[in-house]
């Protein structure tokens, strides 16, 4: 489905062109969560989109008492899924602030996950919230066979949502973003989990991304010639790799993935390959999304900054 055309501002919603998550979103903000039940219930036989609406949905609700409110009233397993995403949410951001009741809130975000998997097992989400909250308490299960440096993390968790759904995105970038040197992690671990998870990947899957979006990760605008590391050779072979296996797929996707777009265009664009950057851009039409830009400042200055080099239109005054 296309983005539709660039009209002269970014519009910075995670919702993106997926209309009913974007009214249900205007609903929880009102304190009503009918709309959050239909979108979450209408994708219960599509993975990607239910984890997708249903984070998008918590960080909206995680600052009011709808989804507690919802859970008691009219329990269910798509409440149950909206309270386990916002109570994870709420752990990780007291964990990223040292506040001392992420432990609390942890215990909490455990809690409503087993109970949302218990409600529809069938479901990888709630074991992708569990995946995200393992950052706080650092398991160390034994690497396969295949990496270089033999990570310990939390594979047996991973290995069971693969049985679930062998390519989940978020599975997947949750789980590499739990090597992250910011979160515990080494810079060598996660560009190895970054390679071993993408290579298993079909060549037109999505998850191609993620030595791309290590690479961002890594990102130290100190180092000599950081901006260059695009230009490599390796990094610029995956990133037409993925123009020209996965993009083309895009178009018959039911919603934009804004994200992996962003991933996508930035690196075409710091290699140097504005010819492509330009048609990834032009896929994204006027949705944006704050990573990866911000890894390098503004963010909608560093966009504003890509798009004017790859002839596209940008904000007024931008």
């Amino acid at each position: 489905m296309a983005a539709g055309s660039f009209e002269g501002q970014y519009v910075w919603s995670p919702a993106a062109d997926d209309r009913a998550l974007a009214r249900a979103c205007m609903d929880v903000r009102a304190g009503r969560y009918l709309s959050a039940h239909e979108v979450l219930r209408e994708a219960r036989e599509d993975f990607e989109v239910r984890a997708h609406r249903s984070l998008v949905l918590a960080s909206v609700a995680a600052d009011s008492d709808l989804a507690e409110r919802w859970l008691a009233e009219e329990p269910g397993p798509d409440a149950a899924l909206l309270w386990a995403r916002v109570a994870m949410l709420r752990a990780l951001r007291m964990a990223d602030a040292g506040d001392r009741r992420q432990g609390a809130l942890a215990r909490i975000a455990q809690s409503a996950c087993e109970r949302a998997a218990k409600l529809l097992p069938e479901d990888p989400t709630p074991w992708v919230a569990q995946l995200a909250l393992t950052r706080l308490d650092r398991p160390q299960d034994p690497a396969p066979q295949g990496l270089l440096t033999a990570p310990a993390g939390p594979w047996y968790l991973l290995a069971h949502i693969l049985r679930l759904d062998p390519w989940h995105r978020e599975a997947h970038h949750r789980f590499l973003s739990f090597f992250f040197t910011r979160y515990g992690g080494s810079s060598s671990a996660s560009w190895d989990v970054a390679a071993f998870l993408s290579q298993r990947a079909p060549a037109t899957s999505p998850l191609r991304l993620l030595p791309l979006v290590a690479l961002v990760e890594d990102y130290n605008p100190s180092a000599l010639l950081a901006d260059h590391a695009w230009e490599q050779p390796q990094w610029i072979s995956a990133a037409l790799s993925i123009y020209h296996h996965w993009f083309p797929r895009v178009a018959g996707y039911r919603f934009t993935p804004v994200l992996d777009l962003a991933y996508l265009a930035h690196a075409l664009f710091m290699a140097k390959h504005e010819f492509e950057a330009r048609e990834v851009f032009t896929a994204m039409g006027p949705y944006a999304s704050r990573m990866p830009w911000s890894a390098f400042g503004d963010p909608e200055e560093q966009l504003t900054k890509a798009r004017r080099s790859c002839g596209l239109p940008v904000p007024h005054g931008g």
